[in-house]
């Protein structure tokens, strides 16, 4: 990527125009993605402010935050004044977030899969600080590439996959875009799930209701999307279901699991309140989706990666309450 020119700022030290020259390295990416990695400090609600206005330009037109860019596109980026970068420096990452080292399942040249706690944000923002990408690049200064190959909610837990450098992070893309990444997620949903596996396939849209809080749809305007769920307990009036993600559409479990009527326990967006109620007084304090395996070919060695994590002891304990609950 080359910045080959820039206009007059109208005063001196404020900032100006640029005008970024994409090369074959960046070339792929989604222009959301590539603005929130090269704007650091920007906060991510601006960058989509300046992408809804139209004040970034791809070769003098407007372009939607998803347009691939090509090699040889020309990026306009309005005057952004940036914060400083939210990455810790190494001894405040060790000494707060030291305890992320023993949760790497997996580590090479070029990739990283982490077991991420739930409570723990993968950025920075929306009123975050610090979160798991900022921590562990602070605990891994000499990857400065490290970069989220894709993204969990908050509230889950589980194999979360980073790259380390360029060349990872536009195959494991590709992958992801091409479905060619097996992505397995255990979940605790509402009722007595009847039969075997079942696909769901329907379109999701993301819209932004009243309070400003993101939710997800089904409708026929959306993006479509697939999932396969695979009953694997139940405990009357409730089933631990195994969820394989053949798409990877925010929020996709969650909205399947409540389309299919049997939503995930500990769901305050789109779950059964009664539900939530009754778990919550089993112990569960948060929602029971668990990221279990990743099962992928390593873009740069050609093995076969088939990497798990193992339920959180918080969630496994509550099965067994449940379990005893059924029996009793």
């Amino acid at each position: 990527m080359m910045v080959f020119s820039m206009e007059k700022a109208e005063k001196s030290g404020s900032p100006a125009v640029r005008y970024l020259e994409i090369d074959e390295s960046r070339a792929g990416q989604r222009l959301d993605n590539f603005l929130i990695a090269i704007l650091k400090g920007v906060p991510r609600s601006h960058i989509y402010r300046i992408l809804r206005k139209g004040e970034v330009r791809i070769n003098k037109g407007r372009a939607r935050p998803d347009y691939r860019l090509e090699q040889g596109d020309v990026v306009r980026i309005p005057p952004l004044r940036v914060s400083p970068a939210k990455d810790l420096d190494p001894q405040k990452a060790a000494d707060g977030f030291g305890w992320l080292l023993p949760r790497i399942l997996h580590e090479d040249d070029d990739l990283m899969v982490v077991n991420k706690p739930a409570g723990l944000a993968v950025h920075g923002g929306s009123g975050v600080s610090v979160g798991l990408i900022e921590a562990l690049r602070g605990l891994r200064p000499e990857t400065p590439a490290l970069e989220l190959a894709h993204r969990l909610d908050r509230d889950t837990s589980g194999c979360l996959l980073l790259a380390k450098t360029r060349p990872a992070m536009l195959a494991l893309h590709r992958m992801l875009r091409e479905g060619k990444m097996e992505k397995h997620y255990l979940a605790l949903v509402s009722g007595a799930w009847r039969g075997g596996t079942r696909e769901v396939s329907v379109a999701l849209e993301k819209n932004r209701p009243h309070a400003g809080e993101h939710m997800v749809e089904v409708t026929e305007d959306g993006k479509e999307s697939a999932s396969r769920f695979i009953p694997h307990q139940r405990f009357g009036s409730a089933t631990l279901m195994e969820i394989q993600l053949l798409t990877g559409r925010t929020h996709q479990a969650r909205v399947h699991a409540a389309h299919l009527g049997h939503p995930i326990a500990g769901d305050d967006k789109y779950g059964d309140r009664e539900f939530n109620r009754r778990l919550h007084k089993l112990g569960l304090r948060r929602l029971f989706l668990h990221a279990q395996r990743l099962r992928f070919t390593h873009p740069l060695t050609g093995y076969t990666m088939d990497i798990e994590a193992p339920l959180p002891d918080e969630l496994s304990s509550l099965l067994q309450r449940l379990s005893r609950e059924a029996q009793a």
